[in-house]
């Protein structure tokens, strides 16, 4: 297991972020901490990977590795070799690359990603 060293102290606002992405149905709120990216990723009702995000990435399925926390709402991911799950909130996560997901019911997706944000819903 790796190490991380944190040398200085800082904080930023996801609510003033230093990027806003925002693909359909989505929005994606950066800030850069020290060495570190995170991301808040808010998706609303009727939001799926392979209809909002891969026209701006032009890319099959996700290919993001992910780790998160789940603040609010469901998402079901499911992964190109058949594999699936659901997250909710209060879950924490980790998604490999080759995967495809959606907004389950009618509330709003949001989560905190560590390891994606610096790339996630970029043009490649």
């Amino acid at each position: 297991m790796s190490t991380n060293v944190v040398t200085r102290l800082e904080v930023k606002s996801h609510d003033d972020p230093d990027e806003k992405r925002r693909p359909d149905k989505s929005e994606i709120d950066v800030v850069t901490v020290g060495d570190y990216t995170i991301g808040r990723l808010s998706f609303e009702k009727g939001w799926r990977w392979s209809e909002c995000i891969k026209p701006v990435v032009h890319t099959d399925t996700c290919q993001n590795n992910h780790v998160g926390f789940c603040i609010a709402g469901t998402l079901q991911v499911e992964l190109a070799d058949g594999g699936s799950a659901t997250i909710k909130a209060g879950d924490s996560y980790t998604i490999p690359p080759g995967h495809d997901a959606y907004v389950v019911g009618d509330e709003r997706f949001v989560s905190i990603e560590f390891v994606s944000a610096a790339d996630y819903a970029k043009p490649v």
